[in-house]
């Protein structure tokens, strides 16, 4: 009876009073944000403890219950949850805007990104209110919630304000319990909240255990006689040692060639693994999305594992970069005529970081994604071929091989007919023209990038199913440098 008084009053002082002057402040605070709210035409969302405020037309979309959902950057929205395997993404989004991802911490991996890549810092509720945004190359920023146990991924299109003010009025409940917590995040140490305490002072009131009863004797193992040890035959001594291999050229892997021919595909995120597999007989090559300002779907699928386990299935792959485009676009992510040459510098370093994250080693290609542009503009015209040439410079220099991706009527022209450039090393051209012959075109010189060195996208935005498993997709012919 002592032990459970004191134990009674112990709880009852230290957690159940401020609980309840918790709770009562949490629906004080709930009800002045939720006037906040509507004087400023906002709307609280709230996932697993955490409070957001957002925008009133964000889009709220629950992954958990719409697991074929694509988190896309390119529209503003709030995303609530783990998305699944196979998402319905578009064949092909540029761009991007002020958005939302929440979800728990232990799923980390469905980032689909190298933990070193994400540059994800743990940050306490109670100092987001002073919370920065830092400049990155992706227009992006993860933050890690341990008292919530989940994370936050925001990205924005030209200025971080919108996504700074939403991420410094995000609050954490009163009601999220230490129970809640711990289930959220189990490194939580024991004794953290109440119901750890309750398990340290366990053993106290219940006093000391049984002793344990002695161990049974075992049954005596049965006597086994020694074998006699074997002599030697006089032919072949007891210390002679095995023969040596027949000389010969050590065995070396085989080595691919830097270029393939055949069909190809590219989607707006990287396929699971099973659509991968049931492809496979259907396509030699695939894309993939490493990184940029524009790249405007969630990778989920894509990190080292899934590019190792594809390449063993057969495929070749075409790293795609899409950062800023071209001053004279509808995009909110370009760069100027003053600050071309260094865009260029700095996507370079950017897509080679990335490359090498996702295991892909130096001599490989990395294709620059240069969406469609007013090309009859002089002065557009010459920041993009300003911006191409220190790309091509700045990859070759970091041991990678320069390529762009771009429109037939615009940069791939434009790069054709330059001179005093640098110019890339392979091309990816779009034209939708539905002839797979990626030298017939009536756009580009014959003498450019010669044979291997193309890739002709040349139908748009269509669903195809293979194998069973159906995928909204651009096709391509290739015979071009790959990975």
């Amino acid at each position: 009876m002592r032990h459970a008084a004191a134990l009674t009053g112990l709880l009852g002082v230290t957690t159940l009073a401020p609980l309840v002057t918790d709770v009562g402040s949490s629906v004080r605070r709930a009800e002045a944000e939720q006037s906040v709210a509507a004087a400023s035409r906002l709307r609280i969302v709230e996932y697993r403890g955490v409070r957001v405020p957002v925008p009133a037309d964000w889009e709220v979309h629950w992954l958990d219950r719409d697991p074929t959902r694509c988190v896309r950057y390119d529209r503003r929205a709030v995303y609530l949850g783990r998305p699944g395997p196979e998402p319905d993404c578009p064949a092909r989004a540029v761009g991007r805007t002020e958005t939302l991802h929440i979800e728990p911490l232990d799923s980390g991996a469905s980032t689909g990104e190298p933990a070193r890549q994400r540059r994800a810092g743990s940050v306490r509720t109670d100092r987001l209110a002073r919370f920065a945004v830092p400049r990155e190359p992706d227009h992006e920023t993860v933050l890690r919630l341990p008292e919530a146990g989940v994370q936050i991924r925001g990205t924005y299109g030209e200025d971080p304000t919108v996504l700074e003010q939403v991420l410094r009025g995000t609050r954490l409940t009163s009601e999220w319990t230490g129970a809640q917590r711990g289930a959220a995040n189990p490194a939580d140490p024991p004794g953290s909240d109440a119901f750890g305490l309750l398990e340290q002072l366990l053993p106290w009131l219940t006093g000391p255990s049984e002793p344990a009863p002695p161990p049974r004797p075992s049954a005596p193992r049965p006597h086994v006689k020694p074998r006699p040890p074997v002599e030697p035959s006089p032919d072949k001594p007891r210390d002679a040692s095995p023969p040596k291999p027949k000389a010969g050229k050590p065995h070396k892997p085989r080595k691919r060639k830097s270029w393939v021919t055949g069909k190809g595909f590219d989607t707006c995120t990287a396929p699971s693994l099973r659509a991968m597999a049931a492809w496979r007989r259907s396509f030699k090559v695939a894309n993939m999305y490493i990184g940029g300002a524009a790249r405007a779907c969630a990778q989920p699928n894509l990190n080292r594992t899934w590019v190792r386990k594809v390449r063993r299935m057969g495929y070749r792959l075409i790293p795609t970069y899409v950062g800023l485009q071209a001053p004279c676009t509808r995009f909110r992510q370009r760069f100027s005529a003053g600050s071309a040459a260094k865009a260029g510098r700095q996507a370079a370093r950017d897509a080679v970081r990335r490359a090498r994250a996702l295991g892909i080693p130096r001599r490989n290609p990395v294709y620059y994604d240069m969406e469609v542009y007013d090309s009859r503009k002089a002065w557009c015209r010459k920041a993009v071929l300003t911006f191409v040439h220190n790309w091509t410079r700045a990859l070759r220099k970091l041991g990678y091989v320069p390529g762009v991706y771009g429109s037939v009527g615009s940069s791939i022209r434009d790069v054709g007919r330059a001179r005093g450039i640098k110019k890339p090393v392979a091309v990816w051209f779009a034209h939708w023209d539905g002839r797979t012959d990626p030298y017939n075109c009536p756009y580009m010189s014959r003498r450019w990038w010669p044979p291997h060195r193309r890739i002709k996208q040349y139908r748009g935005g269509h669903r195809e199913t293979h194998g069973g498993v159906t995928i909204n997709i651009d096709s391509n012919m290739v015979d071009g440098r790959v990975f």
